[in-house]
């Protein structure tokens, strides 16, 4: 089966990790365009607070959040899920992150460049032709920016053309990693040419050699593709019907949160010793209770039966 590197456990574990923090440098200061003028040399990432408040977001959205060097605000966002609503979410979430770098009566002049980087694996932004577009605040007249202290990156998957891989920029090798659409002779290729993706690759396949870390993996992919197939049902089972595409599209956003949930809920309940024994192999290994949460889709307060 295809290795699916865009897995938000697998991400995670190659990006958000401080044991890994020259990967997400690597990547940072490639997405950014940064130079050895410019570069990050540093990184913290912080503890998210933004838990992911609807289904398509528990299975596919990934918040990465960091502190750089020049105090730089950071996030990263997966999505590999279509969602119509991604500017207005990626909004709302670099305005929470910006608003959080003040306590109260602090003066502004403490407010930092705040970046938030969308990595989506479908197509977006419709009426753009090129894979990597940057917004910020503009004069609509004069094009001027009003500050630098607002970015938001959307790096689109499958708009990423395939090229040869001696020419890539480092973006481009990031996106030729993460699109799984080079095999693995030409990965090699890549591997040689850029120093940073051979230890990628190396992480990549100790990863896969781990028992657990691919149990994990794959009850992720399961849930994708749970998903996936329910959405095909409720779609056939509207058409059937004789509902319209748009009129099924608006009746899914107002339901599926609910049905995905019982339906994943009867699924956990069906699994829960399994889930429980990778919780406690977590606990074993002194894995942190939130990360725990995450990866096991188990509740604070069972995860702390566990643990007791």
């Amino acid at each position: 089966m295809k290795f699916n590197r865009l897995n938000d456990l697998y991400f995670k574990r190659l990006l958000g990790d401080k044991r890994r923090k020259n990967f997400t440098l690597n990547f940072l200061n490639a997405m950014l365009d940064r130079d050895e003028n410019n570069y990050f040399t540093d990184i913290t990432f912080l503890d998210k607070d933004n838990e992911p408040d609807t289904i398509d977001g528990k299975l596919s959205k990934l918040d990465i959040r960091a502190d750089m060097n020049d105090g730089t605000q950071i996030e990263i966002e997966v999505q590999v899920l279509p969602f119509k609503l991604m500017a207005e979410r990626s909004l709302f979430y670099w305005s929470k992150m910006y608003a959080e770098q003040l306590n109260k009566s602090e003066r502004y002049k403490k407010l930092k460049r705040t970046v938030a980087i969308n990595l989506l694996n479908f197509d977006y932004l419709i009426e753009e032709k090129e894979w990597h577009n940057v917004y910020a605040l503009l004069n609509i007249k004069s094009h001027r920016k009003l500050t630098d202290h607002m970015e938001i990156h959307f790096a689109e998957i499958p708009k990423f053309k395939l090229k040869d891989i001696r020419k890539m920029r480092a973006s481009e090798t990031w996106m030729a990693y993460f699109s799984g659409n080079y095999d693995d002779k030409e990965l090699e290729e890549l591997s040689m040419n850029k120093p940073i993706m051979k230890e990628v690759m190396d992480f990549e396949r100790s990863f896969l050699m781990d028992k657990m870390q691919r149990r994990e993996y794959e009850q992720r992919e399961k849930a994708l593709r749970d998903y996936y197939s329910y959405m095909d049902e409720t779609f056939e089972d509207g058409y059937d019907k004789g509902f319209g595409k748009g009129k099924m599209e608006g009746k899914m956003e107002g339901r599926i949160e609910g049905k995905m949930e019982g339906r994943i809920e009867g699924r956990k309940e069906g699994k829960i010793e399994e889930i429980n024994e990778i919780a406690l192999r977590m606990l074993k290994r002194g894995k942190e209770l939130a990360e725990i949460v995450e990866d096991t889709g188990l509740s604070i307060e069972e995860v702390k039966k566990l643990q007791a």
